[in-house]
């Protein structure tokens, strides 16, 4: 079949990353998949104008809203795949809420990640409960040999003399709902705050008293060039450029905390492979507070116990092998196609 698959698709993003992936899975079995860019798109006119113009036969989208609005009252069978942030964030505006249940009103099918996703999904719109599919995301790591792991450190602004480099890795875009401030104040004290360590300072002297320690945030930000990729069109909320410069500012102000642009996914997975551990941040996704409070202490916990850091490692790779298996997530949407004949 010819298919249409419509998604954000700004760079370095996991909405692109699975889009790509999507892509490949269905162009395995022979459907010819062109991949649009849903903020090149205004309405569902627009759309159905493409869809005549290169005589799609269906379509998917990724994002209920995003994408999915601009599938409206389209003339031919589509699917759903829910993004994440429609499920937790767009679903509390009533405006979007309305759209979303109509296209998931009119959609075939509807992929979510997780079970919970569904289930929130569902307590929405108990009528489309059946047409809702759990499929987890599939994983597959391509780190680049040629990557320059000096140059990163140096790029960073961490001394590569530092013994014992230890180095946390904080992967999301600069925007709110991600949070990247997060951890900020567990690995530093701002500068105008060095007035009140004492022997009874917090967590956020981690890097003072251990140099060797480091947090580096990476992703992408508001830029110039941003601006150039119709971003307007929604509100600048993928990257708020307010914030970018918020976080700027702190960062500049807090010892061993860094702060990257994006890279391509290749070096960025060989710079996981080096880092001694990723971490994760986002309001939408429901972190809590008490983890914050606990971080640096199970933190050290891991690196002062390198028979439990291997446990959790190797567990960590039997856990993607058995619910991420890029193979079976090949299969899967494969078959949900076949439900768009």
């Amino acid at each position: 079949m010819r298919l249409l698959l419509l998604a954000c698709l700004r760079a370095q993003t996991g909405n692109a990353t699975t889009a790509g992936r999507i892509q490949d899975h269905l162009e395995a079995v022979g459907h010819k998949c062109s991949l649009k860019d849903a903020f090149g798109y205004e309405n569902p006119s627009e759309i159905a104008n493409l869809i005549s113009a290169e005589k799609f036969e269906a379509a998917l989208a990724i994002h209920l809203y995003k994408g999915g609005r601009l599938l409206q009252g389209s003339r031919i069978p589509f699917g759903i795949i829910f993004g994440g942030t429609d499920i937790n964030e767009d679903i509390k505006h009533e405006e979007k809420h309305r759209v979303m249940g109509a296209v998931l009103e009119e959609a075939r099918f509807a992929v979510a990640f997780t079970k919970k996703m569904k289930e929130l999904a569902a307590a929405e719109w108990p009528g489309a409960r059946s047409k809702i599919y759990i499929q987890t995301q599939g994983i597959m790591t391509t780190p680049s040999a040629s990557f320059n792991w000096k140059r990163f450190l140096q790029n960073a602004g961490i001394p590569q003399d530092t013994d014992n480099l230890c180095l946390f890795l904080l992967i999301c875009g600069l925007r709110r709902v991600k949070d990247p401030l997060y951890l900020v104040d567990a690995f530093s004290v701002t500068t105008e705050h060095c007035i009140s360590w004492g022997p009874h300072a917090g967590a956020g002297e981690w890097h003072r008293r251990e140099p060797h320690i480091h947090l580096v945030i990476i992703g992408p930000a508001y830029t110039k060039r941003f601006e150039s990729e119709l971003m307007w069109k929604i509100n600048l909320k993928q990257v708020d450029p307010l914030f970018t410069s918020e976080v700027n500012e702190k960062v500049n102000r807090a010892p061993g905390v860094h702060l990257l642009q994006e890279i391509p996914q290749n070096d960025l997975h060989a710079a996981v492979k080096r880092c001694f551990a990723v971490v994760n941040s986002s309001i939408s996704e429901g972190m809590s507070a008490a983890i914050l409070e606990e971080f640096v202490h199970l933190s050290k916990s891991l690196m002062n116990d390198p028979s439990l850091e291997r446990e959790i490692v190797t567990q960590a790779k039997a856990y993607v092998k058995k619910h991420h298996s890029r193979e079976c997530e090949r299969e899967a949407y494969q078959n949900f196609v076949l439900r768009l004949q």
